[in-house]
């Protein structure tokens, strides 16, 4: 049976170069006054011999990481993917690394989430909040010294730095498109009575209604899961029971495209034309790669929500470099994006 090759050790870096450990902790920590002479050296050492560097160990002698803690509410959301994606690349570039997890809407989870990645030694935290377990992550950051930024569908602690879409002003251009185009009898399907975002999209829905003199009716304001067969089943009903509705306000792109198979069962069909009322509009908050494929393609309302990884990525190493500056909250506008479905 074949011998294990030793381990590489800094001492054995510090012989190979004939300097000190220390100075060799120095050249790979990238601090200290080294002639480049020496740190070339120490480099040659370390290629030479294959030395694979405990950053881990490293960590916890000088307190400091290069993980990010980041909890999502739902890794498979594509909202969060885009997130993931924005924040990710900012803070690789500076040379971190993403610790990811998720809470599933579970504020007990978020709160063990988040005391795991302190133990791990974290630098900062981005996370989406939780009702429940929001304050209690501010705390549990600020007493281990590091920065939290809330990663948002809606308005939060005023405590915390967040990054969030304007969900009212979304609802706002969406109801105006309808209306500008002739709609009278507008619904809202998705989402659940105890969403933030949801509440934040009715007022802005409910208000614009009102100021034009519209109905705003409880019955045309449904909850729905975010599948494609609960969201088909229900804007069937809806439309069977109030025939009147030529136009439905959609909570996620998911919701939307099952209400399309929803509009079609009752015989209608999805477009911008609303003749003999046997046309219904649909808009949806939220973009995602499938509404362009859909048919008809999704019309859609949605703030860049890459860019809410990127404003956070980069407020997190603001709040790295000095953690007692001043809370910050963006709120990130929202455009229209006109196709087929409306």
């Amino acid at each position: 049976m074949a011998s294990k090759t030793p381990k590489i050790k800094i001492t054995d870096v510090a012989a190979y170069a004939d300097v000190s450990v220390s100075t060799v902790s120095l050249v790979l920590s990238n601090k200290g006054r080294i002639s480049t002479a020496t740190i070339d050296k120490v480099n040659q050492a370390v290629a030479d011999l294959g030395y694979v560097r405990n950053t881990a160990a490293a960590n916890l002698r000088t307190s400091h990481s290069n993980l990010i803690g980041l909890v999502l509410a739902d890794i498979t959301d594509p909202f969060y993917t885009e997130i993931t994606a924005g924040i990710s690349e900012v803070l690789e570039q500076q040379g971190y690394l993403l610790f990811l997890a998720q809470s599933n809407h579970n504020p007990q989870k978020l709160i063990q989430c988040v005391q795991s990645m302190i133990q791990q030694g974290v630098a900062g935290i981005a996370f989406s909040p939780e009702r429940e377990a929001t304050a209690t992550v501010i705390t549990m950051a600020q007493q281990a010294g590091i920065p939290a930024i809330c990663l948002a569908r809606a308005t939060v602690n005023n405590d915390v730095d967040y990054i969030a879409p304007d969900n009212h002003q979304a609802a706002v251009i969406a109801s105006q498109y309808l209306i500008k185009q002739g709609h009278r009898h507008i619904a809202y399907v998705g989402g659940s009575g105890e969403s933030l975002t949801r509440a934040e999209r009715l007022g802005g829905f409910g208000s614009t209604l009102i100021q034009y003199g519209l109905p705003f009716k409880n019955e045309w304001i449904i909850e729905a899961g975010n599948q494609q067969l609960h969201a088909a089943t229900t804007v069937q009903q809806l439309l069977t029971q109030h025939p009147k509705i030529t136009a439905i306000l959609c909570h996620s792109p998911t919701v939307a495209l099952g209400a399309i198979y929803g509009v079609k069962r009752c015989g209608k069909s999805v477009g911008k034309d609303n003749y003999i009322d046997q046309q219904v509009a649909i808009i949806s908050f939220d973009d995602i790669a499938e509404a362009t494929l859909s048919q008809p393609s999704l019309t859609v309302v949605s703030s860049p929500v890459r860019n809410i990884g990127y404003q956070a990525g980069q407020r997190l190493l603001m709040r790295m470099k000095a953690n007692d500056s001043a809370v910050q909250h963006i709120i990130l506008t929202p455009q229209l994006i006109c196709r087929d479905s409306a």
